[in-house]
């Protein structure tokens, strides 16, 4: 597959952005098919739990009336937190692929790292640095503004 779902998440990642909300965005694909696409909406939402990735797995799963993702790939701009990370795994999202890693935040490479604790049931593949440049220069001039 081509970069193109992680295209989209940048797209996703922008709008965020252009909300005033941290600019994270993931698509979930499906055998080459989008299934779903989102982007941080915390604030506008007042909730801690709408990340991008938890609304693109909620919505992935509406869309396929099931509870779990199990031949699904999640894009993601930004390394999951460990809520999110927990929710890829609970999902049995297939395929994890991320672009710039969170060093502060992340719970998949950096942090706790979800996946590699004996309790995780499910662990996908993961494959980091996915459009890493831009999703980071995203992240660094989003808060860069705020600032000023």
């Amino acid at each position: 597959m081509n970069d193109r779902p992680m295209d989209i998440a940048l797209e996703e990642a922008r709008s965020a952005a252009a909300r005033s909300e941290v600019p994270v965005g993931a698509v979930v694909v499906s055998n080459g098919v989008i299934l779903s696409r989102a982007g941080n909406r915390t604030r506008e939402r007042n909730d801690v739990t709408a990340h991008a990735e938890i609304d693109a797995i909620r919505m992935a799963c509406s869309a396929l009336g099931q509870e779990r993702l199990v031949d699904c790939d999640l894009y993601v701009t930004l390394e999951p937190c460990t809520m999110c990370a927990a929710a890829i795994s609970f999902a049995r999202i297939r395929r994890l692929y991320f672009g710039a890693e969170d060093i502060k935040g992340g719970g998949v490479v950096n942090g706790v790292r979800f996946f590699d604790q004996s309790t995780c049931h499910h662990i996908p593949e993961v494959y980091s640095g996915i459009a890493e440049k831009e999703a980071s220069e995203l992240l660094v001039g989003f808060f860069r503004e705020k600032r000023l």
